[in-house]
């Protein structure tokens, strides 16, 4: 949805963006080719960074990729002198570069060590074999269930749980075959998707921290965005584009803390609205786009506009609000 989210930027002459997901460098090209602006690209994966390298001597002065976590986008860009931008471009989940990557075990559609780290392997966090292999069979069940809405979650973890007696699960072949034999005979269900495939999303979704990473970089943003500045999040699945929604509701005053039967008091009183939205509900892509690129289908583009209002508060006070 690349030409849906430059429009919903708009760059303009001089200012400043952020490319939180930078992958490939496909939105950060786009905003500097549109105007005369300035880009910082952050990215989790060494890898992606690395790459970065041609693109960035490409556009002198005014590329920047950093390493890190969109949810530290702030932080970044302070560190890097920056104290407010214009514009901020999101584009969620895996990225086709990892999933093509067959030694980054993302993908059952190669049979590969399981891994699904999207900050690589030298940073020491657990993988998804790790998951897999150590974790109990109700917290299993629940990460399957929760992060991948499989209905047959407890069965896939008994599954799991079963054959790793006979030793470690490594391989994602392996472990897609034992997820299709607990969810149902044959290896697709009637839409033709693979019957691994809700089980995978939810292993890495939980080695990333995914969904905690995106409310942390949606709250991120809205501290660094300055007034009039854009935000634009493209969304893979209903888990992140629910979180995106929410989000967006709340801080553009769709949603308020006292019901609506009694009256407000000022402790009830809700934030000023931090964002204003540039279109109801989200838009989709083209037939077009989904023809030629299969994997576009399931995106989601939501984006708002940023107030003048105060930064709602990140504490205790702000879950609160989300309940």
């Amino acid at each position: 949805m690349l030409r849906e989210v430059i429009e919903a930027l708009a760059p303009r002459d001089g200012a400043i963006y952020v490319d939180g997901t930078f992958g490939a460098g496909g939105y950060a090209r786009a905003i500097v080719e549109a105007a005369q602006t300035k880009v910082y690209g952050i990215d989790r994966d060494p890898e992606a960074v690395s790459r970065a390298a041609t693109l960035v001597r490409q556009y002198p002065g005014r590329l920047t990729v950093i390493a890190g976590r969109f949810g530290d986008m702030d932080r970044h860009l302070h560190e890097q002198g920056i104290q407010a931008v214009d514009g901020v471009a999101l584009d969620l989940g895996v990225s086709s570069m990892q999933i093509d990557e067959a030694e980054r075990g993302f993908s059952f559609r190669f049979d590969a060590a399981i891994d699904m780290r999207m900050g690589g392997r030298e940073q020491g966090y657990p993988s998804a074999a790790d998951v897999v292999n150590d974790m109990a069979e109700d917290d299993l069940a629940d990460i399957i269930k929760r992060f991948g809405e499989e209905r047959r979650a407890r069965q896939v973890a008994r599954a799991i749980v079963s054959a790793r007696q006979d030793g470690r699960i490594e391989r994602t072949g392996q472990l897609a075959d034992i997820v299709r034999g607990a969810v149902a005979r044959g290896a697709r269900d009637a839409q033709g998707i693979d019957n691994s495939t809700r089980t995978f999303q939810a292993l890495r979704i939980y080695t990333n921290d995914e969904l905690g990473e995106l409310e942390r970089g949606l709250r991120a943003a809205e501290r660094l965005l300055a007034p009039g500045g854009r935000l634009a999040v493209v969304a893979f699945h209903s888990l992140e584009d629910r979180i995106v929604k929410t989000f967006l509701r709340q801080r553009s005053g769709g949603q308020s803390r006292a019901p609506r039967h009694l009256p407000e008091t000022p402790s009830d009183a809700a934030p000023d609205p931090t964002f204003k939205l540039l279109f109801k509900g989200l838009c989709r892509p083209s037939q077009a786009e989904c023809d030629a690129n299969p994997r576009a289908r399931s995106a989601r583009l939501r984006a708002a506009e940023r107030t003048g209002a105060p930064a709602w508060p990140s504490n205790d006070e702000e879950r609160e609000w989300a309940a």
